[in-house]
C-alpha cells in the first residue's frame, strides 16, 4: 500500500513515514500541501496521513478535485490533540483523526487493512478465458 506522508516541516513528514512504514506501507514523504500534490502525481498513493494543523477545508476541498486524490482516503495526524477534542472524521471529510503517540503498530496496521482499495479490475476467482479460436484461411 502506497501512503503518502504530509507533514509542516521535514523531521514530522520522516517520522509519520517511519510510522506507517514500520507497518508494512511503503511511504513518501511531503512538506507542506503543495509539496503533496505533487508527490501525489508521483506516487499515486492509497492513502493520505497529513499532520492535523495543515488540514483544514479549503485544503481537502481542493484535493478532492484533483483526479489522483479524489478517490484517496485521508487521515489526520495529531501528535498534540486527541480526535475526542476535534470534530468528528466524517464531519471533515476525513477517514480517521489519529493521536499518533497512544497508537500502536498493530492498530495502524488494521487502519491501513482498512482503508487499502485495490485499483483496476480484478476478474471472479472462477472466470477463465477460452482458448482463441484457430483461424483458417481458404484461398
Amino acid at each position: 500500500m502506497r501512503v503518502l506522508c504530509v507533514g509542516r516541516h521535514a523531521f514530522l513528514s520522516e517520522h509519520l513515514c517511519r510510522v506507517f512504514r514500520d507497518a508494512g506501507a511503503d511511504c513518501e514523504p511531503a512538506v507542506g500541501a503543495s509539496a503533496a500534490l505533487r508527490r501525489a502525481a508521483e506516487l499515486e498513493p492509497h492513502a493520505v496521513v497529513c499532520d492535523s494543523d495543515l488540514i483544514t477545508p479549503a485544503l481537502l476541498d481542493s484535493w478532492a478535485a484533483e483526479p489522483v486524490l479524489s478517490q484517496v482516503p485521508v487521515l489526520a495526524v495529531s501528535l498534540t490533540r486527541r480526535p475526542e477534542e476535534s470534530a468528528p472524521a466524517e464531519l471533515n471529510g476525513l477517514a480517521a483523526v489519529i493521536y499518533l503517540p497512544s497508537i500502536e503498530r498493530e492498530q495502524v496496521v488494521a487502519l491501513l487493512a482498512g482503508l487499502h482499495r485495490p485499483r483496476g479490475v480484478t476478474a471472479p476467482p472462477a472466470w477463465r478465458m477460452s482458448a482463441p479460436a484457430a483461424s483458417v484461411h481458404t484461398g
